[in-house]
Protein backbone atom coordinates (compact mmCIF):
# COMPACT_ATOMS: atom_id res chain seq x y z
CA UNK A 1 0.00 0.00 0.00
CA UNK A 2 2.36 2.41 1.03
CA UNK A 3 4.48 2.09 -2.51
CA UNK A 4 0.66 2.23 -4.29
CA UNK A 5 0.47 5.69 -2.51
CA UNK A 6 3.85 6.67 -3.28
CA UNK A 7 3.38 5.89 -6.89
CA UNK A 8 -0.16 8.20 -7.30
CA UNK A 9 1.87 10.70 -5.26
CA UNK A 10 4.85 10.54 -8.30
CA UNK A 11 1.99 11.92 -10.35
CA UNK A 12 2.17 15.43 -9.16
CA UNK A 13 3.11 18.38 -10.88
CA UNK A 14 7.39 19.17 -9.70
CA UNK A 15 10.79 18.79 -10.94
CA UNK A 16 11.26 15.13 -11.43
CA UNK A 17 15.00 13.67 -10.96
CA UNK A 18 15.82 9.94 -11.73
CA UNK A 19 18.56 8.17 -10.93
CA UNK A 20 20.12 5.24 -12.66
CA UNK A 21 22.24 2.92 -10.27
CA UNK A 22 20.12 4.22 -7.06
CA UNK A 23 21.91 1.18 -5.11
CA UNK A 24 25.06 1.52 -5.88
CA UNK A 25 28.34 2.98 -4.04
CA UNK A 26 27.78 6.41 -5.40
CA UNK A 27 23.92 5.87 -5.66
CA UNK A 28 22.61 5.72 -2.74
CA UNK A 29 24.51 8.56 -1.25
CA UNK A 30 23.67 10.86 -3.95
CA UNK A 31 20.01 9.85 -3.38
CA UNK A 32 20.25 10.82 -0.38
CA UNK A 33 21.65 14.45 -0.90
CA UNK A 34 18.56 14.88 -3.80
CA UNK A 35 16.24 13.60 -1.33
CA UNK A 36 17.39 16.14 0.79
CA UNK A 37 17.11 19.30 -2.05
CA UNK A 38 14.58 21.42 -2.10
CA UNK A 39 14.27 21.59 -5.96
CA UNK A 40 13.82 18.51 -6.15
CA UNK A 41 9.79 17.34 -5.71
CA UNK A 42 10.14 13.80 -7.27
CA UNK A 43 12.85 11.55 -6.67
CA UNK A 44 12.63 8.04 -8.98
CA UNK A 45 15.48 5.54 -8.08
CA UNK A 46 16.23 2.46 -10.41
CA UNK A 47 18.66 -0.41 -9.99
CA UNK A 48 18.17 -3.93 -11.02
CA UNK A 49 18.38 -4.76 -7.17
CA UNK A 50 17.24 -3.48 -3.68
CA UNK A 51 15.81 -0.28 -5.04
CA UNK A 52 12.91 -0.24 -3.68
CA UNK A 53 14.60 -0.51 0.06
CA UNK A 54 16.50 2.33 -0.36
CA UNK A 55 13.75 4.11 -1.48
CA UNK A 56 10.99 3.50 1.18
CA UNK A 57 14.46 4.29 3.40
CA UNK A 58 14.32 7.51 1.99
CA UNK A 59 10.81 8.52 1.95
CA UNK A 60 10.73 8.15 5.57
CA UNK A 61 13.28 11.87 5.68
CA UNK A 62 10.58 14.67 6.50
CA UNK A 63 11.55 16.91 3.10
CA UNK A 64 8.68 17.68 0.49
CA UNK A 65 9.67 15.20 -1.92
CA UNK A 66 8.43 12.10 -3.12
CA UNK A 67 10.52 8.86 -3.70
CA UNK A 68 9.69 6.00 -5.48
CA UNK A 69 12.18 3.09 -6.13
CA UNK A 70 12.12 0.65 -8.91
CA UNK A 71 14.08 -2.27 -9.29
CA UNK A 72 14.81 -4.76 -12.71
CA UNK A 73 14.91 -3.61 -16.36
CA UNK A 74 11.43 -3.88 -17.09
CA UNK A 75 10.99 -0.76 -14.96
CA UNK A 76 13.14 1.64 -16.25
CA UNK A 77 10.67 3.31 -18.39
CA UNK A 78 8.56 3.72 -15.96
CA UNK A 79 11.33 4.90 -13.64
CA UNK A 80 12.53 7.55 -16.26
CA UNK A 81 9.32 8.57 -17.67
CA UNK A 82 8.90 12.60 -17.09
CA UNK A 83 11.80 13.20 -15.82
CA UNK A 84 13.06 16.52 -15.90
CA UNK A 85 17.18 15.50 -14.97
CA UNK A 86 18.48 11.98 -15.57
CA UNK A 87 21.34 10.84 -13.33
CA UNK A 88 23.77 7.86 -14.00
CA UNK A 89 26.29 7.00 -11.11
CA UNK A 90 25.18 2.99 -13.03
CA UNK A 91 28.42 0.79 -13.90
CA UNK A 92 30.95 -1.36 -11.80
CA UNK A 93 33.28 0.73 -9.29
CA UNK A 94 37.26 0.56 -10.40
CA UNK A 95 39.60 -1.75 -8.01
CA UNK A 96 43.12 -1.23 -7.28
CA UNK A 97 45.35 -1.48 -10.62
CA UNK A 98 42.57 -0.83 -12.78
CA UNK A 99 42.26 2.12 -15.28
CA UNK A 100 39.17 3.77 -16.18
CA UNK A 101 39.63 2.39 -19.52
CA UNK A 102 39.68 -1.05 -17.77
CA UNK A 103 35.90 -0.45 -16.77
CA UNK A 104 34.53 0.39 -20.36
CA UNK A 105 33.74 -3.07 -21.59
CA UNK A 106 31.05 -3.55 -18.87
CA UNK A 107 29.85 -0.18 -18.62
CA UNK A 108 29.92 0.39 -21.77
CA UNK A 109 26.86 -1.99 -22.55
CA UNK A 110 25.09 -0.48 -19.05
CA UNK A 111 25.36 2.52 -20.82
CA UNK A 112 23.88 1.65 -24.25
CA UNK A 113 21.14 0.15 -22.86
CA UNK A 114 20.38 3.12 -20.65
CA UNK A 115 20.35 5.75 -23.77
CA UNK A 116 18.02 3.37 -25.29
CA UNK A 117 15.76 3.58 -22.68
CA UNK A 118 16.15 7.42 -22.52
CA UNK A 119 15.54 7.62 -26.46
CA UNK A 120 12.50 5.84 -25.72
CA UNK A 121 10.50 6.89 -22.91
CA UNK A 122 12.75 10.42 -21.72
CA UNK A 123 13.96 11.94 -24.88
CA UNK A 124 13.72 15.45 -23.46
CA UNK A 125 15.81 14.93 -20.03
CA UNK A 126 18.59 16.40 -18.99
CA UNK A 127 21.25 13.41 -18.78
CA UNK A 128 24.05 13.74 -16.38
CA UNK A 129 26.84 10.78 -16.93
CA UNK A 130 29.03 9.94 -14.12
CA UNK A 131 29.04 6.19 -15.10
CA UNK A 132 33.26 5.75 -16.06
CA UNK A 133 35.11 6.26 -18.43
CA UNK A 134 33.41 9.43 -19.06
CA UNK A 135 35.37 11.17 -21.58
CA UNK A 136 33.64 7.52 -23.31
CA UNK A 137 30.22 7.07 -22.07
CA UNK A 138 29.24 10.36 -22.26
CA UNK A 139 29.77 9.93 -26.69
CA UNK A 140 27.70 6.57 -26.30
CA UNK A 141 25.14 7.90 -24.80
CA UNK A 142 25.07 10.61 -27.79
CA UNK A 143 25.40 8.28 -30.39
CA UNK A 144 22.50 6.12 -29.11
CA UNK A 145 20.67 9.34 -28.92
CA UNK A 146 21.45 10.36 -32.75
CA UNK A 147 20.66 6.57 -33.59
CA UNK A 148 16.89 7.03 -32.37
CA UNK A 149 16.83 10.46 -33.68
CA UNK A 150 16.60 12.31 -30.76
CA UNK A 151 20.04 13.82 -29.70
CA UNK A 152 20.30 17.50 -28.25
CA UNK A 153 23.72 18.23 -27.06
CA UNK A 154 22.44 21.44 -24.77
CA UNK A 155 20.92 18.02 -22.71
CA UNK A 156 24.00 15.75 -22.17
CA UNK A 157 26.55 16.20 -19.41
CA UNK A 158 29.43 14.50 -18.31
CA UNK A 159 30.02 15.58 -14.55
CA UNK A 160 33.37 16.01 -14.04
CA UNK A 161 32.39 18.28 -10.94
CA UNK A 162 34.68 15.67 -8.57
CA UNK A 163 38.02 16.97 -10.64
CA UNK A 164 37.43 20.88 -9.51
CA UNK A 165 36.16 19.69 -6.11
CA UNK A 166 39.36 18.50 -5.70
CA UNK A 167 41.84 20.64 -7.40
CA UNK A 168 40.05 23.09 -4.69
CA UNK A 169 40.71 21.23 -1.77
CA UNK A 170 43.87 20.37 -2.63
CA UNK A 171 44.87 24.03 -3.52
CA UNK A 172 43.16 24.98 -0.41
CA UNK A 173 45.17 22.48 1.66
CA UNK A 174 48.76 23.80 0.82
CA UNK A 175 48.06 27.00 0.54
CA UNK A 176 45.92 27.66 3.70
CA UNK A 177 42.76 29.32 1.97
CA UNK A 178 39.47 28.86 2.31
CA UNK A 179 38.41 25.69 0.59
CA UNK A 180 35.02 26.69 0.06
CA UNK A 181 36.11 29.71 -1.56
CA UNK A 182 39.25 28.63 -3.27
CA UNK A 183 37.83 28.25 -7.13
CA UNK A 184 40.55 26.27 -9.87
CA UNK A 185 38.84 25.67 -13.14
CA UNK A 186 39.46 22.32 -14.82
CA UNK A 187 39.50 21.51 -18.18
CA UNK A 188 39.80 18.52 -20.43
CA UNK A 189 38.10 15.44 -19.80
CA UNK A 190 37.64 13.36 -16.77
CA UNK A 191 40.90 10.44 -16.46
CA UNK A 192 44.35 11.02 -15.98
CA UNK A 193 46.28 13.40 -18.61
CA UNK A 194 42.84 14.14 -19.87
CA UNK A 195 42.26 16.57 -16.44
CA UNK A 196 44.21 19.46 -16.53
CA UNK A 197 43.78 22.27 -13.60
CA UNK A 198 44.46 25.46 -15.18
CA UNK A 199 46.73 26.44 -12.09
CA UNK A 200 47.81 29.85 -13.51
CA UNK A 201 43.97 31.25 -13.70
CA UNK A 202 43.77 30.87 -10.04
CA UNK A 203 45.46 34.37 -9.03
CA UNK A 204 47.73 32.28 -6.39
CA UNK A 205 51.25 31.50 -6.76
CA UNK A 206 52.99 28.63 -7.11
CA UNK A 207 56.70 27.41 -7.42
CA UNK A 208 56.80 25.12 -10.71
CA UNK A 209 57.16 22.65 -8.00
CA UNK A 210 53.52 22.66 -6.53
CA UNK A 211 52.15 23.30 -9.91
CA UNK A 212 53.50 19.76 -11.03
CA UNK A 213 52.63 17.95 -7.99
CA UNK A 214 49.17 19.50 -7.61
CA UNK A 215 48.49 18.99 -11.19
CA UNK A 216 49.47 15.00 -11.12
CA UNK A 217 47.83 14.97 -7.56
CA UNK A 218 44.18 16.31 -9.29
CA UNK A 219 44.81 13.65 -12.29
CA UNK A 220 45.47 10.73 -10.46
CA UNK A 221 43.41 11.64 -7.05
CA UNK A 222 41.04 9.10 -7.69
CA UNK A 223 43.86 6.56 -6.83
CA UNK A 224 44.32 8.19 -3.87
CA UNK A 225 40.84 7.09 -2.63
CA UNK A 226 40.82 3.08 -4.42
CA UNK A 227 44.47 2.81 -2.87
CA UNK A 228 43.03 4.22 0.60
CA UNK A 229 39.37 2.03 0.47
CA UNK A 230 41.70 -1.23 -0.35
CA UNK A 231 39.98 -3.29 -2.82
CA UNK A 232 36.57 -2.21 -1.42
CA UNK A 233 35.85 0.56 -3.87
CA UNK A 234 36.64 3.57 -5.39
CA UNK A 235 35.13 7.21 -4.50
CA UNK A 236 31.97 7.25 -3.81
CA UNK A 237 31.27 9.84 -1.29
CA UNK A 238 33.02 12.43 -2.88
CA UNK A 239 31.40 11.63 -6.52
CA UNK A 240 27.96 11.66 -5.08
CA UNK A 241 28.53 15.35 -3.57
CA UNK A 242 29.74 16.41 -6.90
CA UNK A 243 27.21 15.17 -8.27
CA UNK A 244 24.36 16.38 -6.39
CA UNK A 245 25.74 19.66 -6.84
CA UNK A 246 26.08 19.93 -10.34
CA UNK A 247 22.32 18.39 -10.32
CA UNK A 248 21.09 21.14 -8.21
CA UNK A 249 22.73 23.79 -10.41
CA UNK A 250 21.13 22.72 -13.24
CA UNK A 251 17.51 22.47 -11.00
CA UNK A 252 18.26 25.99 -10.82
CA UNK A 253 19.13 27.10 -13.91
CA UNK A 254 16.17 24.71 -15.71
CA UNK A 255 13.99 27.06 -13.02
CA UNK A 256 15.08 30.51 -14.55
CA UNK A 257 17.91 30.98 -12.64
CA UNK A 258 20.71 32.94 -14.62
CA UNK A 259 24.24 33.28 -14.29
CA UNK A 260 25.01 29.86 -13.02
CA UNK A 261 28.53 28.26 -14.20
CA UNK A 262 29.72 25.22 -13.87
CA UNK A 263 32.21 22.15 -15.41
CA UNK A 264 30.85 19.80 -17.36
CA UNK A 265 32.13 17.34 -20.46
CA UNK A 266 29.60 18.32 -23.13
CA UNK A 267 29.54 18.52 -26.97
CA UNK A 268 31.63 21.53 -27.60
CA UNK A 269 33.81 23.78 -29.89
CA UNK A 270 36.63 24.16 -27.47
CA UNK A 271 38.74 21.29 -29.02
CA UNK A 272 37.09 21.17 -32.28
CA UNK A 273 39.54 22.44 -34.42
CA UNK A 274 42.22 19.31 -32.97
CA UNK A 275 39.32 16.74 -33.87
CA UNK A 276 37.63 16.92 -30.18
CA UNK A 277 33.71 17.03 -30.41
CA UNK A 278 33.64 16.18 -26.28
CA UNK A 279 35.37 18.79 -23.70
CA UNK A 280 35.11 19.92 -20.54
CA UNK A 281 35.39 23.56 -19.69
CA UNK A 282 33.20 26.14 -17.79
CA UNK A 283 29.33 26.20 -19.13
CA UNK A 284 26.58 28.75 -18.55
CA UNK A 285 23.76 26.30 -17.38
CA UNK A 286 19.83 27.61 -18.51
CA UNK A 287 16.70 26.59 -19.65
CA UNK A 288 17.71 24.58 -22.20
CA UNK A 289 20.67 23.07 -20.47
CA UNK A 290 23.90 24.20 -21.93
CA UNK A 291 23.44 28.11 -22.70
CA UNK A 292 27.36 29.35 -23.20
CA UNK A 293 30.75 27.52 -23.53
CA UNK A 294 33.47 29.28 -21.93
CA UNK A 295 36.51 29.36 -23.94
CA UNK A 296 40.23 28.35 -21.98
CA UNK A 297 41.30 31.80 -21.60
CA UNK A 298 44.91 32.47 -21.12
CA UNK A 299 47.10 29.41 -20.96
CA UNK A 300 50.93 28.64 -19.44
CA UNK A 301 53.31 27.09 -20.85
CA UNK A 302 52.86 24.18 -18.83
CA UNK A 303 49.18 23.95 -19.20
CA UNK A 304 50.03 24.12 -22.96
CA UNK A 305 51.78 21.39 -22.67
CA UNK A 306 48.69 19.54 -20.61
CA UNK A 307 46.72 20.47 -23.33
CA UNK A 308 48.56 18.86 -26.21
CA UNK A 309 48.79 15.59 -23.79
CA UNK A 310 45.62 15.49 -23.41
CA UNK A 311 44.07 16.21 -27.25
CA UNK A 312 45.25 12.47 -28.33
CA UNK A 313 44.13 10.85 -24.84
CA UNK A 314 40.67 12.15 -25.42
CA UNK A 315 40.43 11.83 -29.28
CA UNK A 316 40.95 7.67 -29.10
CA UNK A 317 38.44 8.31 -25.74
CA UNK A 318 35.68 9.45 -28.14
CA UNK A 319 36.38 7.44 -30.80
CA UNK A 320 36.18 3.68 -28.51
CA UNK A 321 32.45 5.46 -26.86
CA UNK A 322 31.45 6.26 -30.55
CA UNK A 323 32.58 3.03 -31.81
CA UNK A 324 30.52 0.64 -29.70
CA UNK A 325 27.44 1.96 -30.44
CA UNK A 326 28.45 2.22 -34.37
CA UNK A 327 29.89 -1.36 -34.68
Amino acid sequence: MLIYNMKNLNKQLGKKVAVIGAAGGIGQPLSLLLKLNPNVSRLSLYDIVNTPGVAVDLSHINTNSNVVGYKGQDSIGEAITDADVIVIPAGVPRKPGMTRDDLFNTNANIVQSIGQAIAKHAPKAHVLVIANPVNSTVPIIAETLKKAGVFDPRRIFGVTTLDVVRASTFVSELKGTDAVKTKVTVVGGHSGVTIIPLLSQTGINFTQEEIEKLTHRIQYGGDEVVKAKDGTGSATLSMAQAGARFTNSLLEALEGKTGIVEPSYVYSPVAAKEGVAWFSTNIELGVNGVEKIHPLGKLSEYEQKLYAEAIPELQKNIKKGEAHVNK
